[in-house]
């Protein structure tokens, strides 16, 4: 019997996800990455393989921000962000994470700024 680490045990989650989730042109993927430190997203068609828009903890609108409430206003600078593109619908793929604390709250702002999940 092997003993894994949690980040293995979030890796093979993570591959589990991915193996059923992929975004195109039109819907592309939602992707979220957690740090001891910030919350990262973008959002990528996996057919060309491009980011089509992102956002990153240390921007200067998300600095200084408890974790719950940086996480909150990523989303919805990526809805913006996602709107600017003509994006309007998204898969999310939450990374092996569980839903919930920053990444259920980087959705929630996602929705409140315009994306459909």
């Amino acid at each position: 019997m092997t003993v894994q680490t949690p980040q293995q045990r979030r890796l093979r989650r993570r591959r589990r996800v991915r193996a059923r989730v992929t975004g195109t042109a039109e819907r592309p993927r939602l992707s979220v990455y957690r740090s001891n430190k910030g919350v990262f997203a973008q959002l990528i068609d996996d057919r060309k393989g491009h980011t089509l828009a992102a956002v990153n903890w240390i921007e200067p609108d998300l600095k200084g921000l408890t974790a719950s409430a940086q996480a909150q206003k990523a989303g919805e600078l990526l809805a913006e962000r996602a709107k600017a593109a003509g994006i309007e619908a998204c898969v999310f793929d939450r990374g092996g994470y569980q839903y919930h604390g920053r990444v259920k709250a980087l959705a929630e702002g996602a929705r409140e700024g315009g994306l459909k999940f």
